[in-house]
């Protein structure tokens, strides 16, 4: 029997993890989760059939060593169509590893909560993203930096009010912006991380979240079905 596909994950830090991706993205795939605080970036070899790079609170601009190695490794695997997804800061390392342009502390604000997406033409039938557009939910949003350039030859397919380029693609990479693993626990322990008090964000979120889930799950089960070529 043929082993199933296997999808990388890389992860820049810990109180960033893959939630609920971590029971919804290995429907039919296999997966390895790389610590990126412990472990070395992985080979081009290694990654197996698709790629998927969490958020992190450090910039798509910072010291970390791993930055540059990271951003090489989604540059050649797009390359040679090896699917990446990129969440948050993965969404900001992508653009930036096929040309595009990245601001830090965007002086527009932080998003943080659950935000409505504009979906834009093309979305609705891009196979990774085109199931969320049909659940039409809002997404779990925690950024202050922003993609304010996309690289050449990407398109657009998600905004806010506030910021453009909430989702591309361009090729077999997508970027998103927003956070679909991230359920309401994980976004009130980001919230209160920065000193805050109470449950604000989590009932927030809460309140949203049959909203929120099936759109974000429909995030992980399209990448799932791309890397498997079902898509």
């Amino acid at each position: 029997m043929a082993k199933k596909p296997r999808i990388t994950v890389l992860q820049p830090e810990s109180d960033v993890p893959l939630d609920r991706f971590e029971d919804w993205l290995p429907r039919g795939v296999r997966m390895s989760v790389i610590d990126l605080e412990t472990k070395d970036v992985p080979n081009l070899d290694a990654i197996g059939d698709g790629l998927v790079v969490l958020g992190g609170r450090t910039s798509a601009h910072g010291s970390e060593k791993w930055i540059p190695v990271v951003k090489d490794l989604i540059a050649d695997l797009h390359d040679i169509d090896i699917p990446v997804l990129g969440i948050c800061l993965g969404h900001q390392l992508a653009a930036e590893a096929l040309g595009g342009r990245v601001k830090v502390a965007d002086p527009r604000g932080p998003e943080e909560g659950a935000f409505e997406l504009e979906w834009l033409p093309g979305a609705a039938a891009d196979p990774v993203l085109g199931g969320a557009v049909v659940a039409g939910g809002p997404v779990p949003m925690s950024h202050h930096d922003a993609v304010v350039e996309l690289p050449a030859g990407a398109v657009e397919l998600a905004r806010t009010a506030t910021y453009e380029n909430a989702a591309f693609r361009l090729g077999d990479t997508w970027g998103v912006q927003f956070h679909p693993e991230a359920s309401p626990e994980l976004m009130q322990r980001w919230w209160a991380s920065k000193g805050r008090k109470g449950t604000t964000m989590l009932d927030r979120m809460r309140q949203v979240d049959h909203r929120v889930a099936p759109t974000c799950q429909a995030v992980a089960d399209g990448f799932t079905a791309v890397v498997n070529g079902d898509a």
